[in-house]
């Protein structure tokens, strides 16, 4: 097993927060990418994965048509993808990505609550270098079917899959169910989405993620809450679409 798995191995995925969060979230993920690839499907991948997202978190298809409609309209400011860099309390790098209209407006917030919790908001290249650019795809299983992971991985291997595995998703109402987890190299991403689609799977979710690549302080409990704080305050700005660290997860 390699770090993605070391990652996520003891925690249960959980949806973001509240509803109104993941569908502003997504609607600006799915504008993103009509503005980026155009509106048809069959020529978007980076659109169906989000598609199948959304629906995967019963996302109304009114938001989603807003959402795409938006990304064609000559009024719609451009929204870009960027990244923040710094160091929160104790040591900890943190990173964060963001879609935003207005860089000027998202900066200032995600530094004032770095400041807020005695961190600091660094410089590009501060501690990205901490972190590998992996491309994420989560697909349903059948409890009824269960998947076979080792051929599934060996299948994968020759599209660009680094780490293949099983993960519990626990949803706001507490309850659990299975996915498979596949991590590869963010440049692998296409290869790999075709094979899932042509293979027959149901995706849930199709992205990229950013995992620590040194080794996960520890923290005592007293840290992780203000670490926790920060993250917390970061991940609530509607600008911020990810927030990663190098804390060691909580067991």
């Amino acid at each position: 097993m390699g770090r993605a798995f070391e990652f996520r191995k003891e925690r249960k995925m959980k949806r973001w927060g509240h509803m109104a969060k993941v569908f502003t979230k997504l609607g600006k993920e799915i504008t993103i990418a009509v503005k980026q690839g155009g509106a048809e499907v069959t020529g978007n991948p980076r659109l169906r994965a989000l598609l199948a997202e959304a629906r995967n978190e019963s996302m109304p298809k009114e938001n989603v048509e807003r959402a795409i409609k938006k990304a064609t309209e000559a009024k719609t400011g451009d929204f870009k993808e960027l990244v923040y860099e710094g160091f929160g309390p104790f040591g900890i790098a943190v990173l964060v990505e963001a879609a935003t209209d207005n860089n000027t407006r998202t900066v200032a917030n995600v530094r004032s609550y770095f400041t807020k919790c005695g961190g600091t908001l660094g410089t590009s290249g501060s501690v990205a270098f901490m972190f590998d650019h992996k491309c994420v795809f989560r697909i349903k299983e059948d409890p009824a079917k269960p998947i076979d992971l080792d051929e599934l991985e060996l299948e994968l291997i020759d599209y660009g899959a680094e780490e293949v595995f099983r993960q519990e998703i626990e949803d706001e109402d507490e309850n659990v169910t299975s996915e498979i987890a596949i991590y590869g190299d963010y440049t692998a991403y296409g290869q790999i989405q075709k094979y899932i689609e042509e293979a027959g799977y149901e995706l849930a979710s199709g992205g990229f993620e950013q995992i620590p690549n040194t080794e996960l302080k520890e923290v005592t409990p007293e840290q992780r809450a203000t670490i926790d704080k920060l993250i917390g305050l970061i991940e609530d700005d509607e600008d911020v679409t990810a927030v990663y660290t190098t804390m060691k997860p909580e067991e």
